[in-house]
Order: C-alpha cells, then sequence, then structure tokens
C-alpha cells in the first residue's frame, strides 16, 4: 500500500467539516498529496492548510467560471502529469468535475460531503443540470463515497451511480480539548450564567441562519449564540434580537465549551461534523431532519430530530429547558455514543481498504 500514491483535490479548503475531513485523510494516509485552489469572497480557509503541504490550483475556486475553470483543469493535469498518481480522489462538485476530467492511467474516486439540491440558492434548472452532469460523471468514477448512508441513497434515488460501486464512510472526529465553561465563554463574550444555546456553521442560506433567530425571538430569556461566517454574516448581524449575538468564527473547541444545548437548522447536510463536535464535548443537539443528519443524532436519545419550521424546534427547546436534567442526560448519550460511531481509525481503515481495492 506505501507505494499507492493518492492526489486529493478539492475546490478550496474553507472553514468546516469537509476541509477536515480531507485533513485527516492527507495527513494519515502515506502517498498522500493534496491539490486545491483558494476561498473566494467572505470565506476563510481553514487553519488546517497552514500544517499541510498543498499544491495549489492557481485558478480553481467555489465560483463557476469557464475561463478560470478550464484553466485550472490545465493546471490539474499538468500536476497529475508530474505527481502521476495512483488514484484522484476528488471531494466536492467542482473539483470532482475538473479531476473526473483529467485523463490517464489513474483510478478515479469521488466522495459526496453532502449534495446542492436543497439548497435554495441554486434554482430548479441549475439542479437538473447538476444532477445530469452528476450522472455522467458518475460513469467516469471507479468508487463513489458518500459522507453518510442517507446521503448516497438520496443520490442514487436521482439516479447518480445507480449501478456504480458505493461506499458510505463516515468522518472520523478527535475529541476537541475543552476548557472551563466561565473560561469560554469569558472568551467568547457570552452570558457568565444559565443556559446558553449555539449555531455553529457557515452563514449561508442552505445552513438556514435566519430560522435560529426566528427561534431565539421566541425566547426573549434565554441566551443564543452564533458562530460562523460567510455572506449572510452582516444581514444576520441587522436581524439579531437582544438575546442573540453573533460572534463570527471561533475556535470550535472555546465555542462547545461554552454551550449547553446545539441547534442545527439546515436545509441541507451531508455528515455535519461540527455536531458531531457538539455531541464528542458532551452537549445534546437539535437539528432539521435533514440529508445524514439521522446518522449524527439519535432522536430523543442524544438530542431531537425535527422538521424545519420554528414551532418544530421550539417544541425541542421547551423540552429541555423544562427538563435540566435531561440536558446532561443526552449529552452524556451523545458523547459515548459518537465516540463510539465517529472513529477516525476506522475513517482512514475503509479508505485503504477501498485504495488498495482498486490497485491490486
Amino acid at each position: 500500500m506505501s507505494t499507492t500514491k493518492v492526489l486529493h483535490v478539492i475546490a478550496r479548503m474553507n472553514v468546516g467539516g469537509t476541509a477536515r475531513y480531507v485533513e485527516e485523510l492527507v495527513e494519515n494516509i502515506p502517498g498522500s498529496k493534496l491539490a486545491t485552489g483558494f476561498v473566494q469572497g467572505s470565506e476563510i480557509e481553514d487553519s488546517c492548510v497552514s500544517k499541510l503541504s498543498v499544491i495549489r490550483v492557481n485558478h480553481l475556486g467555489r465560483k463557476i467560471s469557464v475561463i478560470d475553470d478550464y484553466k485550472a483543469w490545465r493546471e490539474l493535469r499538468e500536476i497529475v502529469r508530474m505527481l502521476q498518481p495512483t488514484i484522484i480522489h476528488t471531494h466536492t462538485f467542482k473539483a470532482g468535475l475538473i479531476g473526473r476530467l483529467v485523463c490517464g492511467p489513474h483510478k478515479h474516486i469521488h466522495t459526496f460531503h453532502g449534495h446542492l439540491f436543497g439548497d435554495s440558492s441554486f434554482s430548479k434548472i441549475q439542479k437538473r443540470l447538476i444532477i445530469f452532469i452528476e450522472k455522467w460523471l458518475a460513469r467516469r468514477t471507479d468508487i463513489l463515497v458518500s459522507v453518510g448512508v442517507n446521503v448516497g441513497m438520496e443520490l442514487r434515488r436521482r439516479g447518480i451511480g445507480a449501478r456504480k460501486k458505493w461506499v458510505s464512510i463516515p468522518p472520523g472526529v478527535t475529541a476537541l480539548t475543552l476548557t472551563s465553561k466561565s473560561k469560554a465563554r469569558q472568551s467568547i463574550k457570552a452570558v457568565k450564567s444559565g443556559i446558553l444555546i449555539g449555531w455553529m456553521a457557515r452563514m449561508t442560506s442552505v445552513k438556514n441562519p435566519n430560522l435560529f433567530i426566528e427561534i431565539a425571538k421566541k425566547f426573549p430569556s434565554v441566551q443564543f449564540v452564533m458562530a460562523g461566517g460567510g455572506e449572510l454574516l452582516e444581514s444576520i448581524k441587522k436581524n439579531t434580537p437582544e438575546n442573540l449575538k453573533v460572534i463570527g468564527w471561533v475556535d470550535a473547541a472555546t465555542f462547545w465549551s461554552a454551550v449547553d444545548v446545539a441547534i442545527s437548522t439546515s436545509s441541507n447536510e451531508g455528515m455535519p461534523i461540527a455536531l458531531i463536535e457538539a455531541q464528542l464535548a458532551g452537549i445534546p443537539v437539535i437539528a432539521t431532519n435533514v440529508g445524514s443528519t439521522s446518522e449524527v443524532v439519535e432522536d430523543k436519545i442524544t438530542g431531537y430530530l425535527k422538521d424545519s419550521t420554528v414551532d418544530e424546534l421550539v417544541v425541542a427547546i421547551n423540552q429541555l429547558l423544562s427538563k435540566p436534567a435531561l440536558i446532561n442526560k443526552m449529552g452524556d448519550e451523545a458523547k459515548k455514543r459518537a465516540t463510539k460511531k465517529f472513529d477516525l481509525q476506522k475513517m482512514i481503515r475503509t479508505h485503504l481498504k477501498i485504495y488498495k481495492e482498486l490497485t491490486f
């Protein structure tokens, strides 16, 4: 296996779970290299990039640009010519498109860290085009990977890789090094006492941050906090009630040390690593039941899974606020379950297995 050379390709390593998933593969599997572009606009590059040996694809990024994307393809083709990888392993749509168009004797693996079909920022026509492209690309792919079982099933129901080999590989997540609640709350300038309900994600339409704002308005005597950045950050800041603090990006260990309950309001998700980290920190999670979130949160055991409505999520919050002991009980269950389910070594072993399958 040491002779297998794997080139991981991703459009950009912005702050979030996908970047950390890729980071673990590059760091823990010998022979792995990372080719990536740059973050754009209001995005922030994940700090893990500074620890990695990165090959930059100068014209590669999230935004669609026929000219830049063609230049990125030519750059990547040259990188592949120089490195001669055994496997090109692409991640997310843009890199999956450009990377799978690079021909050669290498094998192709593509990982879906989610999908775009629940993202309201894409029109119906755009989504149909994406489905068409993904169907075509799947035929050029040796193994398709989804980070969650549900995500893979949703893609196959749309005819993407329906007859191809699929593997579901949940992320391996290392528990954060937590600090004291009082110190963490002081660091993010949050309330010193009482229940603190937290939301951490990119502030984009697919994460539905405005739903969290509406929920906070229903509980004026409870403190809420939002962490993250993105194109909606400034508009979010202008629409917050007095009991909701928006703090931008912050260290995840500090954030989950300060928070008592986590909430996810996403309209679409892959396998949300932020929620896994919250559970590893012993925090119960209330989440919208989308994508593979149900594989992270066990309903009524480690938190609550609800429809994407204010009323449903308010009910879940009231259930926890009315029984404070339930917060600790669910938090304990969440930590035990997440520790067992999202093991890093299991994630690495499964990847090594599929790499070996393609090359021997």
